[in-house]
């Protein structure tokens, strides 16, 4: 009887044990809202009709976020379909989300070969003054309808080649040469001398002669005083990129003494050409080993921004978007990948408690 005793108090011990382990393992994964882990702003880009319409989406964002960025509803073919025709709905339903919820908006973008309108190639294929004449009016009306509301702007995106050091030879450089660049964020500070201004790009985290380029020409734009205040590196990066490589683009940036932005994060398994429908399927299935080292090198990146970037230098991080579900990695490069922080289903996987950990320390 003794015997069965303490053998019944043993067994409710192992489980009172395994209990107490559980809620303890509880505790340590605990959801508790990236942006009250972090010294910075944490962003997230969005769809603002998906968002409106989705009430845990919505619930997400809200406890995880206080900077917001459009994907396409406040680019140019969004704002300005139609000659004469400003589209300020949608723009202007971001910015009463943003207010509402105490949240920062970050504008995307001014000019970018991928989002203009056919309609401005087609007369500025004609007409190059009147290309110059309308980039200047169209930034100063919308910067300065926004003035004082959009906290910062990526101005020009993606000016240079995927890679290597030259200027990408869009309608833009083709019609007006280089120049327009730095005429676009004379444009923007003058309608809002308030606004934080970015140049915006991608692969510059890990090909050095691009990163060399774009800050050659900052450091030009700084010595011509060119109203230029930031850097956004787009961080849609590869899991095969070494940390080390990515610590060292960012000491450079940070060498400028200018914001440093991280502005589209996300971490894809697979690779691709950079070009639409370019992907290459090297994974299929996501693994909890592949789930854990994609948490690990997402904790690295946070953990490398804080260390290497000047708190005074720190603009912020956005991830683009926030969920596997919502990604624009699956579309447009015709590839099954597993980016982002949030899973299908909207919960958080082991790279979402990766940032978080990296937030922390």
């Amino acid at each position: 009887m003794k015997t069965k005793n303490l053998i019944k108090l043993a067994y409710i011990l192992v489980i009172f044990t395994s209990v107490i382990a559980c809620n303890n393992s509880k505790e340590k994964k605990e959801v508790i809202g990236l942006k009250n882990a972090a010294t910075f702003p944490i962003g997230t880009a969005i769809n603002i009709n998906r968002l409106l319409n989705d009430a845990k989406l919505q619930k997400l964002q809200i406890e995880n976020f206080n900077s917001i960025t459009a994907t396409s509803d406040m680019k140019m073919q969004s704002i300005l379909p139609v000659e004469n025709q400003y589209n300020w709905k949608t723009s202007d339903t971001i910015l009463q989300y943003a207010t509402k919820h105490n949240q920062r908006l970050f504008g995307h973008n001014l000019i970018w070969h991928s989002s203009t309108p056919k309609w401005v190639e087609e007369k500025g294929e004609k007409d190059s003054i009147w290309l110059g004449n309308f980039m200047q009016e169209y930034i100063k009306t919308y910067v300065g309808r926004y003035k004082g509301k959009v906290a910062a702007w990526d101005v020009v995106n993606e000016a240079f080649e995927s890679s290597g050091a030259n200027y990408r030879e869009s309608f833009w450089y083709k019609k007006l040469g280089k120049s327009y660049i730095e005429k676009a964020f004379q444009y923007a500070h003058e309608a809002d001398p308030e606004a934080i201004l970015f140049y915006n790009d991608f692969n510059i985290e890990r090909d050095t002669v691009k990163l060399n380029a774009v800050l050659k020409m900052v450091n030009e734009f700084k010595a011509k005083g060119v109203p230029i205040s930031g850097i956004g590196f787009q961080m849609h990066i590869r899991m095969d990129i070494p940390d080390e490589i990515i610590a060292y683009a960012l000491k450079k940036a940070a060498e400028t003494g200018l914001q440093i932005h991280l502005s589209e994060v996300d971490i894809i398994f697979n690779t691709h050409n950079d070009e639409r429908l370019g992907g290459i399927q090297n994974y299929s299935v996501l693994t909890d080993e592949m789930k854990q080292a994609q948490a690990e090198k997402y904790k690295n990146l946070i953990k490398m921004y804080k260390e290497i970037v000047p708190r005074e230098q720190q603009f912020g991080i956005t991830f683009w978007d926030f969920t596997d579900r919502d990604s624009w990695i699956k579309g447009f490069f015709n590839l099954k990948d597993w980016p982002c922080i949030y899973d299908d289903n909207l919960q958080p996987k082991p790279a979402y408690f990766g940032v978080l950990d990296g937030l922390k320390e």
